[in-house]
C-alpha cells in the first residue's frame, strides 16, 4: 500500500558508504557460502532494501539539487553521491557476481526472471575497481557541464533568462525576434565554448581510458553494456540509420518544403524552423495552473490505471514544472524507491512543451508507478528505449484530449506534433551518429569534432540554413544535447520508441481502445522482458523487423496528406 508523502516531506538521508559495503560484504558472504536456495533469496531480498535505500538518496539529492543549483546542502550532496556511486557501484557489482556464480541461480531465475541476471553479467562486463577513479572523474565533468548551462542569463527582451525561457522567442509570430533569441543564446554558447570543448575532450578520453582498462578497443561496446542493451548492437542500429536516411530524409525535406508554402518564408533559416503556422504556432490556452488541471482532468478521464496514477501525483506535489533562476534546464522523470513515486521535473515557459511534460513525463512516470512495487527493483524498469516507448506513446494516446490545452487549435497541434515526430527522427539519427564517430576516433580535435557535426547535417539535415548565427553556424550545435556530455550513446533509444510510438499512434487512429490495451501490455511488463520482447508481447513489430518503419511513417505521411 502506497503512502501519500508530500514530496518536501521525503527525508533525505545521506548514504552511509562504509556501513553499506561492510553490508554487501555480508550478503555477498551470505550468497557464496549459501546451503539452500532460500537463503540466497533472503540475501536477494536484503539487498533490494540497501539499493531502495540508496537509489532514494541519490534520487532526493539530485532532484532538489536540478530544482535549485545554488543550493550549497544538496550541491554538496551531489557532489558526493557523484563520488560515491562507483565505491556503491563495486561492492553491488561484487553481491551480483555471487549470484550469477551460485549453484542456486536456476532457484533465482524461477523466482524472480532470468533477464535481471542477464543484465546484471552485462554491467559486470563494464565495471572493474580500477576505473573507480575515471568513473568518479566522468561523474564531476557531467554535473559541472549541467551546472554551467543552468548558471545561463541572457539578456533578451528586457529580461534576465536562462536558456528553457529563451527557447519560448524561437516560435515567436515576428521573424525578427526569432532571429535575434537564436542569436542571442547562440552568443551564449559560444562565449562558453571553450568551457564545452574542454569538458568534452576530457570525457571522451576518460571513457575511451575507461574501456581501455577494461580490455576493449573504444568505448562504444561499454557504452551499450551500460545501456543494457541486450537484444541488439551497433550493427542493427546501423541498419536503423540507413532506413532513416533512405525513407525519413526524403519525407522531412517534403515536410519542410510544404512548412516554406505554409508560413510564406521561401529563405528559410534556422530560426523559422519551429515556426509552423503563418498566424503563429498552437499555443496552449491558460495559465500554468489551468494546464495542470487539465493534465489531471485528462488522466482521470483515459482510465482508472491513470486516474488513480495522477492523483497520487498531485496529492503528493510530485512535480516541478516551472522555469525559474537557478534551475537546470531541461526535464526529466525520475523514481523515488522508497516512497514507490515518480518525480516529475520541467521548465515550463508557455510553449507546446509544457503540453509534453503533461504527455511525454507524465508517460515515464505513469510506468514508474505502475512498476514501482514489484519485488525487485531491477524488474521494474526496462530498458531505456523501451522507456521511452512509454513516454513517446502517451504522447499520442493523449491526442483525445489535447482540446483541453489548445482549444480550436487542437488540430493544428496534432499536425505539429505528427510532423515533429517525423523530423526528429533523421536528427536523433544523426545525434548517435556523432557518437559513434566520436568514440571512434577519440583523438579529434574540437574543431575536427565540430567538422563531422557539419557533415553529418548535410546527410541527415541538408534543408537547415544556419545563416550567419555564432555558435550554429560553426558546426557546435551538438554541444547544446546534454545526453552527448552527460548519457552517452543515449538518443537512438528515442528514434526506436518513436518508431514503435507511430505504431501505437496508428492504431489509435483505426481503434483506440485496441491500442490502449496493447499499451497496458507493453508497461505492465516493466523490465522483465527485452525491447523486442516488449514489442510483441503488445503485438507489435520491431523497428529493426524489415519494413516496420517505412509502414508506420507511411500511416503518418496519409494523416498529414489529408489533414494538412
Amino acid at each position: 500500500m502506497r503512502d501519500y508523502i508530500k514530496f518536501a516531506d521525503m527525508k533525505y538521508v545521506r548514504t552511509d558508504v562504509e556501513a553499506l559495503k561492510a553490508a554487501y560484504a555480508a550478503l555477498t558472504e551470505k550468497a557464496k557460502n549459501a546451503k539452500t536456495a532460500g537463503a540466497v533469496i533472503e540475501a536477494v531480498l536484503a539487498h533490494e532494501e540497501l539499493l531502495r535505500d540508496t537509489e532514494t538518496s541519490s534520487a532526493l539529492a539530485m532532484i532538489r539539487h536540478t530544482i535549485d543549483t545554488r543550493d550549497e546542502f544538496y550541491t554538496a550532496e551531489v557532489e558526493f553521491c557523484d563520488n560515491a556511486g562507483p565505491l556503491i557501484e563495486e561492492a553491488v557489482h561484487e553481491f551480483m557476481r555471487a549470484l550469477i556464480e551460485s549453484e542456486f541461480r536456476p532457484a533465482l531465475e524461477k523466482r524472480f526472471g532470468s533477464l535481471w541476471l542477464d543484465n546484471a553479467e552485462m554491467s559486470l562486463k563494464c565495471f572493474s575497481p580500477e576505473i573507480i577513479p575515471e568513473l568518479q572523474e566522468e561523474n564531476k565533468i557531467t554535473t559541472a557541464y549541467a551546472d554551467l548551462l543552468a548558471s545561463a542569463e541572457i539578456e533578451f527582451d528586457g529580461k534576465v533568462l536562462n536558456i528553457s525561457q529563451m527557447n519560448v522567442y524561437r516560435e515567436s509570430p515576428d521573424r525578427e525576434i526569432r532571429r535575434a533569441s537564436c542569436e542571442a543564446t547562440g552568443r551564449y554558447y559560444e562565449s562558453i565554448g571553450d568551457k564545452l570543448d574542454d569538458y568534452y575532450d576530457k570525457l571522451v578520453k576518460i571513457r575511451t581510458g575507461i574501456a581501455r582498462k577494461l580490455g576493449y578497443d573504444s568505448f562504444t561496446p561499454v557504452a551499450y553494456l551500460r545501456r543494457r542493451r541486450n537484444c541488439y548492437g551497433p550493427a542493427e542500429v546501423k541498419a536503423f540509420r540507413d532506413q532513416v536516411k533512405s525513407d525519413i530524409v526524403p519525407l522531412v525535406c517534403r515536410l519542410k518544403e510544404l512548412q516554406s508554402k505554409r508560413i510564406g518564408i521561401d529563405d528559410m533559416k534556422f530560426w523559422d524552423d519551429l515556426y509552423s503556422y503563418p498566424e503563429g504556432n498552437p499555443m496552449p490556452r491558460g495559465t500554468a495552473e489551468e494546464l495542470l488541471e487539465a493534465g489531471r482532468r485528462m488522466y482521470t478521464e483515459m482510465s482508472p490505471e491513470t486516474a488513480e496514477f495522477i492523483d497520487f501525483m498531485y496529492r503528493c506535489e510530485l512535480m516541478d514544472v516551472m522555469a525559474k533562476p537557478g534551475k537546470q534546464v531541461g526535464g526529466y522523470c525520475t523514481g523515488i524507491p522508497s516512497y514507490q513515486a515518480p518525480f516529475i521535473f520541467s521548465n515550463f515557459n508557455g510553449t507546446s512543451g509544457d503540453v509534453d511534460v503533461l504527455t511525454h513525463e507524465a508517460g515515464h512516470a505513469f510506468a514508474d508507478y505502475m512498476n514501482c512495487g514489484r519485488e525487485l527493483l531491477e524488474n521494474a524498469q526496462p530498458t531505456i528505449e523501451a522507456c521511452e516507448v512509454h513516454s513517446m506513446s502517451m504522447e499520442f494516446i493523449c491526442w483525445r484530449w489535447l482540446e483541453l490545452f489548445y482549444g480550436e487549435d487542437a488540430p493544428k497541434a496534432k499536425f505539429r506534433h505528427l510532423e515533429d515526430a517525423l523530423v526528429f527522427l533523421p536528427y536523433g539519427c544523426m545525434v548517435d551518429e556523432f557518437q559513434h564517430i566520436m568514440y571512434d576516433k577519440p583523438h579529434l580535435t574540437p574543431a575536427e569534432r565540430h567538422k563531422v557535426w557539419s557533415d553529418l547535417e548535410t546527410q541527415y539535415r541538408h534543408y537547415l540554413d544556419y545563416g550567419d548565427l555564432p555558435f550554429y553556424s560553426q558546426g557546435r550545435y551538438w554541444q547544446r544535447q546534454a545526453h552527448i556530455y552527460e548519457l552517452p550513446f543515449y538518443y537512438i533509444d528515442y528514434c526506436l520508441a518513436q518508431t514503435v510510438a507511430l505504431m501505437f499512434w496508428a492504431e489509435t487512429q483505426c481503434d483506440f481502445d485496441s491500442a490502449w490495451k496493447r499499451y497496458m501490455s507493453f508497461v505492465s511488463l516493466g523490465g522483465t522482458e527485452t525491447f523486442t520482447e516488449l514489442c510483441r508481447a503488445a503485438g507489435l513489430p520491431t523497428p529493426f523487423d524489415e519494413g516496420s518503419l517505412l509502414s508506420a511513417v507511411k500511416a503518418a505521411e496519409k494523416w498529414i496528406s489529408d489533414n494538412k
